[in-house]
């Protein structure tokens, strides 16, 4: 049950009908939207989301769905089901885009596998669009929906004969008009016109008796008849026969096919439920793709357990804002069921209440929810609201009146299978009497077993829910210190109205402020103060904890750098000693022996002193060539060091270091910085401000080398139209954003696109179809059909 019955105008849900209708292609889709129901089905539910989550899959995945010709043909098959009765050509143009449509949804499930969209899969078994009909319809229609010259034998014998006449009547006509131009009965510049379904020419009047014929108009002004040569009565009489002929085949032919037709209407009337499901289905998805929306975890209980939740109506409009929605993080079950927000005004906490009832009203309705894909969503039997002014001067209800009317209906209906949501919980009557008339309320409620969230600023409540089981206290968090609502829901603890801090803020005298507190009370005033004392104090704690885990994670980043570069100079001291200790070795084996041979040849030679001078010189001259070699380190330029404070772009050095780089955030006495690849934080005074032709030299080129950025081809998927306006447009600006187009839809794997260019002067549309040609995946390309356009808009057909 659902209380009251204009509890979707509360909850914003007919807002999200409207949008949906204006997603919908089809009138069959935008029925559905109106059909739309909340349900309390378990099963009927899953189904509903299981076919909304499949579809928002296929938007961001599959580019090959139909996504055009949603058109309602029922009224064509409510004409076709009476006898004696034919379809039009236009009608039948309909019925056989149409079925295309049907049986193109139907060929996409079948070309899957047997266990891709299971639900959506179920929707297509019972449809069955037999393919004959279809191919009946290919066979004598054009892709204009006019029936072709070869439909019937009969047809096209006429056609020719029509043809025929038509040019020998021209020729005739022809020569008429040049002996007339001649003698200067009409202007050189008159060319043959239709009047009354008959070729004429058009005859300057004073001459209208110098030819012999049939005056069928005259022009505004009388200066111009259009007459008909007595010498092509019969030729014109003829191809009128001809095309009377001809209208009586194409109702026989029409007639055929709508007989062919009949017998299928029934299961066609069902094709066509199926491709409003289809519109209405993929309405739910896009709207699931724009707001960021999922299928959480869906339990036959009632519980919420939701996180990262955000109100969609918000969430759209925010974004388009350029603005954050601050989500909500709320929890519900059978231990805490009933939730007390507290706050000061404008805080946030109807937005968190019409927040938890539309998300729970919009799953159970078959519409995925902006929320974490882990969250838990229950099931609930009712829901019940309390939300805004209700005061009736018909039914003679104040506003307190009217909040008492409705505590009396959820009383009477609340059960443990019930959500409750009250806003504003308790006012519109003297507070002291309101506080106790609600707190008995509460009581009753909670001896329910029923699920709610309440507003409400009463203290007595927030006492009450401290102490009572199923029940907790929720705040709207208040930055203290700047008196700014936060917008952040915390379970767990009451919240203060801040009124006297807001009142002080806005310049209320201080004797006012003062004498108010008087008239509180110490308890009340004492109370608000421990609320925000405890809100400073966690401010703070959440500061220093941050600061903490910040500082955490640059000690274990710090000491995982410090780890890598030991154990890369372990290895490395290792690698030179090893190194040394071979060189060593080489070099004293070489010593010995050059020793040993320069005292053998002394023995043998029995050298003298002079030869053994020589020889002890030549082994000096080796101990010289083993000594080790120092280089002298060639003299570094010196970098230009720059005056001044360091801000945020500047190009700076590590002070003894060479290390350079670019300052990207400065916050007190610190700056983060980014080296190459690397961004690291330091100290502002350990850093030196250089020039940017330093920088240049220091940096290799190849970390200057702009990065590619991705295309979102499910963005893209989800917001292409298939239509481009080009209407009003400069030529190079139509041009330029019909390339875009045009490369969109090749990227998308769309077949076909409409282009509007209006018909005008023509210039629009030649330029757009010389465009076209240049194109090689460009099929082809026609006007619309004329009731669509006509020549005013081009369909284009892809390879």
């Amino acid at each position: 049950m659902l209380y009251p019955n204009t509890i979707e105008q509360k909850l914003g849900f007919d807002k999200i009908r409207e949008w949906l209708k204006t997603e919908c292609i089809s009138t069959l889709g935008q029925a559905f939207v109106d059909k739309l129901r909340f349900s309390n089905d378990f099963d009927l539910i899953t189904k509903l989301i299981g076919q909304t989550a499949e579809f928002k899959q296929i938007l961001q995945h599959e580019g090959d769905f139909p996504a055009s010709n949603y058109i309602d043909a029922n009224p064509h098959l409510t004409k076709a089901a009476i006898e004696g009765t034919f379809l039009s050509e236009e009608e039948f143009f309909e019925v056989r885009l149409s079925l295309q449509t049907i049986y193109a949804c139907l060929q996409f499930f079948e070309k899957r596998d047997s266990t891709d969209y299971p639900h959506l899969r179920e929707l297509s078994k019972s449809i069955d669009v037999d393919i004959t009909l279809l191919k009946a319809l290919d066979k004598v229609f054009d892709n204009r929906g006019k029936l072709k010259d070869d439909a019937s034998p009969e047809l096209q014998s006429i056609r020719r004969q029509i043809i025929s006449e038509q040019s020998n009547l021209r020729k005739r006509l022809d020569s008429l008009l040049k002996s007339a131009k001649s003698q200067g009965y009409v202007s050189e510049d008159v060319s043959l016109t239709i009047r009354n379904g008959r070729m004429v020419i058009p005859l300057n009047a004073e001459h209208k008796r110098k030819i012999k014929g049939f005056v069928h108009d005259e022009s505004a002004t009388g200066q111009t008849v259009f007459l008909e040569p007595t010498e092509v009565f019969d030729i014109n009489n003829e191809i009128t026969e001809l095309g009377y002929k001809e209208r009586r085949e194409v109702v026989r032919i029409l007639t055929q096919l709508t007989s062919q037709l009949r017998p299928f209407v029934p299961q066609l009337r069902k094709a066509y439920t199926f491709l409003g499901l289809m519109d209405f289905i993929r309405a739910k998805a896009k709207f699931a793709i724009r707001t960021e929306a999922v299928n959480p975890v869906f339990v036959k209980q009632q519980l919420m357990n939701w996180e990262n939740t955000r109100h969609p109506l918000l969430y759209l409009s925010f974004q388009k804002q350029g603005k954050t929605v601050i989500p909500l993080y709320i929890k519900l079950d059978h231990k805490q069921r009933i939730l007390i927000i507290s706050g000061p005004n404008a805080g946030g906490k109807s937005i968190a209440l019409k927040t938890v009832g539309l998300t729970q009203y919009m799953y159970q309705s078959g519409l995925l929810v902006t929320m974490a894909e882990h969250s838990q969503i229950g099931l609930f039997k009712d829901i019940f609201i309390d939300i805004g002014d209700e005061q009736s001067l018909e039914n003679d209800l104040s506003t307190y009146s009217s909040h008492l009317t409705n505590m009396k209906q959820f009383l009477k209906l609340a059960d443990k299978h019930s959500l409750f949501l009250i806003d504003e919980f308790g006012t519109g009557t003297e507070p002291s009497l309101g506080g106790a008339i609600a707190e008995a309320i509460l009581e009753k409620l909670n001896e329910s077993r029923a699920f709610g969230v309440i507003n409400t600023h009463y203290t007595n409540l927030k006492f009450f829910a401290e102490h009572t089981e199923g029940l907790t206290n929720g705040a709207m968090r208040f930055d203290v210190q700047h008196l700014e609502p936060l917008y952040q829901l915390e379970i767990g603890k009451p919240g203060s109205s801040f009124a006297f801090e807001i009142a002080n803020k806005i310049g209320l005298p201080q004797q006012v402020i003062a004498k108010a507190k008087e008239k509180v009370g110490d308890k009340q005033v004492n109370f608000d103060k421990l609320l925000r004392e405890l809100e400073l104090e966690k401010k703070k704690f959440l500061v220093k904890n941050q600061e903490v885990t910040n500082k955490d994670k640059n000690l274990s980043q710090t000491l995982k750098e410090y780890t890598e570069l030991k154990s890369h100079l372990d290895t490395e001291k290792k690698k030179l000693l090893n190194q040394a200790k071979e060189e060593a070795k080489r070099l004293v084996r070489e010593a010995n022996q050059k020793i040993e041979q320069t005292i053998r040849e002394i023995k043998e030679n029995k050298a003298d002193k002079e030869e053994t001078r020589q020889l002890r010189k030549e082994l000096q001259s080796f101990d010289e060539s083993l000594k080790p070699e120092y280089i002298v380190a060639e003299p570094v330029e010196e970098i230009q060091v720059l005056d001044g404070e360091i801000e945020v772009g500047d190009l700076v050095r590590i002070k003894g270091q060479t290390a350079v780089g670019e300052v990207l955030f400065v916050k007190g006495k610190d700056a983060e910085i980014r080296i190459g690849e690397l961004k690291s934080n330091i100290k502002l005074n350990r850093l030196e401000k250089i020039s940017r032709k330093e920088y240049r030299a220091s940096v290799p080129e190849n970390l200057n080398i702009p990065r590619m950025q991705g295309i979102d081809i499910n963005e893209k998927m989800a917001n292409f139209s298939y239509q481009l306006d080009l209407r009003g447009k400069r030529g190079e600006e139509a041009l330029t954003e019909l390339d875009d187009f045009i490369d969109d839809a090749l990227m998308l794997g769309t077949h076909e696109v409409r282009i509007v260019h209006g018909k005008g002067d023509g210039i629009l549309r030649n330029l757009v179809r010389t465009q076209l040609r240049k194109y090689s995946q460009v099929n082809s390309f026609t006007d619309e059909h004329a009731d669509r356009g006509g020549a005013g808009v081009t369909i284009v057909k892809m390879k």
